[in-house]
């Protein structure tokens, strides 16, 4: 499936500008993203399934707020290739998981790092 033939609109080149900011080895939450730019976090997970840049804006570094590996591509459930490409490209980066849950805060980004202009 095609991402987009469109412009992103003004708040998805705001969510690419904040999650570029996610540091490799690192993830942020849907919910994280959501907060710094007052927004929803479903309103990131679709602006993020439909990212045009990838990987250089890293939407694979954006994880579920239980911090599981949650979508990617539009994709769900670990039996999925998307879902399990993304815990690959996270592994490659350093992030340690338990089963498709990254395993500790410690590789979380700080939401104010996340902070835009």
């Amino acid at each position: 499936m095609k991402k987009t033939d469109r412009e992103p609109t003004h708040f998805e080149k705001r969510l690419y500008e904040v999650c570029k900011k996610i540091p490799k080895g690192k993830v942020s939450t849907y919910g994280t993203l959501a907060n710094v730019l007052k927004s929803s976090a479903r309103a990131v997970g679709q602006g993020m399934r439909r990212n045009p840049f990838a990987p250089e804006v890293p939407c694979h570094r954006v994880v579920a707020s239980n911090l599981e590996i949650g979508g990617f591509s539009g994709s769900w459930g670990t039996e999925n290739s998307n879902v399990c490409r993304k815990k690959a490209m996270l592994e490659a980066e350093g992030v340690i998981f338990y089963g498709f849950k990254v395993s500790s805060d410690k590789f979380v980004v700080s939401p104010e790092i996340l902070k835009i202009d």
